[in-house]
């Protein structure tokens, strides 16, 4: 297995890990050993939210590794009901307590909540006050299509480093990856393995799952790889930073060790072309502050 993720450099210089761990509906039971065993296994991106209610977890699994802090790179989030300065402002304080860290890599907003823009764009200015100070190596944003990201971008002065989105072989988001290409914005791949398209069905029986499809099944056969190692490499390929969750050891080491091999360019063709351009998770034009309440 190859010890280390190749990096990403940000609109900044700061090099951010490819591929990181994600911590999305892990317990706080679950989070501190997962984390851990990320971190002893190469991992060195571990990506949480505030939402998400495991970031103290998130901290002591840090501490745990061993793993010197400033060799490891940690993201969080802001949640919608904190938008706005000086809540933005307090609310990261809460979480960096809660992490137990001196300064964070990455804080994003959560949601672009185009309903309550002033309330987006107050946020931001926070986080550019936040990395101003020295406090965040980078700053960015979650769920951002590209009307959400140009929007942002003319009422603040710096362009985000990250928009951290949902992306799979089923929902490849080609527009949002173009725009942030041409506004050297890193695309950032939430459910990368295309979970949401499971956790989140209404009919589970009628998940569309790509782990499944043949064109992915063959392409792992003869690979010698699992599906989910051949959709983690897609990823790598295209420039893209995934962050698959997962709270097993023996999947967590296996999501790592996608950098001994290469995808043909047909294969990653193949894997392009499943595009349904339909997503599983919720629209971000409809989200807002009171959405998940």
């Amino acid at each position: 297995m190859t010890e280390q993720s190749p990096f990403l450099t940000l609109n900044n210089g700061v090099e951010m890990p490819a591929l990181g761990l994600g911590v999305y509906q892990s317990t706080p039971e679950e989070t501190v050993p997962a984390v851990e065993t990320a971190l002893k296994d190469g991992y060195r991106l571990i990506d949480t939210a505030a939402a998400y209610g495991n970031e103290k977890e998130v901290g002591e699994g840090i501490r745990r590794s061993g793993v010197a802090r400033d060799d490891i790179f940690v993201t969080t989030k802001l949640w919608l009901t904190d938008y706005g300065y000086d809540s933005a402002l307090n609310a990261f304080d809460i979480s960096l307590a809660k992490l137990g860290l001196d300064y964070l890599d990455l804080y994003l907003l959560h949601w672009p909540a185009p309903a309550v823009l002033d309330a987006t764009v107050d946020s931001y200015r926070a986080a550019e006050k936040l990395l101003a100070d020295g406090r965040v190596r980078a700053i960015g944003v979650c769920n951002h299509g590209p009307g959400h990201l140009a929007n942002l971008v003319e009422r603040t002065s710096v362009v985000p480093a990250v928009n951290q989105v949902e992306l799979h072989p089923f929902f490849t988001q080609q527009e949002v990856r173009d725009f942030d290409t041409r506004h050297d914005v890193i695309t950032q791949s939430w459910s990368p393995i295309g979970g949401v398209n499971v956790y989140s069905a209404a009919d589970p029986h009628a998940a569309k799952n790509p782990l499944r499809h043949r064109t992915i099944v063959d392409i792992a056969d003869g690979h010698g790889k699992t599906p989910a190692q051949i959709v983690l490499r897609w990823h790598i390929q295209h420039g893209l930073s995934p962050i698959p969750k997962s709270v097993k050891a023996h999947r967590i080491a296996e999501n790592f060790d996608v950098f001994d091999f290469v995808l043909p360019p047909d294969e990653v063709a193949a894997i392009d072309a499943l595009d349904t351009g339909v997503r599983g998770g919720p629209d971000p034009d409809e989200v807002g502050p009171d959405t998940f309440s």
